[in-house]
């Protein structure tokens, strides 16, 4: 597949765009090991992301994101999910870049909301207004996000329309270089 050029394919974005679930269904057709950040970290911290941030807090979170991304970018032929707010240090966004092709899924924010279902299991999302937090939270990342190689808007795409533009993109990518 054409896709062999390229080191690693990296998804980020905000949460509730499809990370996961692309990364793990691209990684599949290209036979590729698929990570996500956020399950490593708890897999490490023995605890889910919610109990982190509600015992250690957020900048705890973040040094452990920052840890898990600076020894994932030493890997090879790998499809990557992020969490939503990796991207929000300069020095995780930059690694990334380095590691392979950044790929930012997005998705307007009534859709988050509304696959998010409960926001319980959201730390950043907590409070009687998820959906303004969320529109709040794309406009400060909005920044970051726009770093990547390329963005797919997954609001009214399938997954299967989703795997499908992202291959499209790394063939395109694969034939350029």
């Amino acid at each position: 597949m054409a896709a062999g050029l390229i080191r690693n394919i990296i998804f980020t974005g905000f949460m509730g765009t499809g990370k996961s679930v692309v990364g793990k269904r691209l990684a599949r057709q290209l036979k590729r090991r698929f990570i996500d950040t956020d399950t490593l970290i708890e897999q490490e911290a023995g605890i889910s992301i919610a109990q982190i941030f509600a015992t250690e807090g957020e900048p705890a979170f973040r040094k452990r994101e920052r840890q898990a991304i600076t020894s994932i970018c030493q890997e090879e032929d790998i499809v990557l999910a992020t969490g939503g707010g990796v991207v929000m240090d300069a020095r995780n966004a930059r690694m990334l870049k380095e590691s392979g092709l950044v790929i930012c899924l997005t998705a307007r924010p009534e859709v988050i909301l509304q696959r998010l279902h409960s926001t319980t299991s959201r730390p950043l999302l907590q409070g009687p207004k998820p959906l303004e937090n969320i529109q709040n939270m794309m406009a400060d990342r909005a920044d970051a996000y726009a770093q990547a190689d390329l963005s797919i808007d997954t609001s009214c795409l399938s997954l299967d329309a989703v795997v499908e533009a992202a291959l499209a993109a790394l063939s395109e990518r694969s034939h350029a270089a």
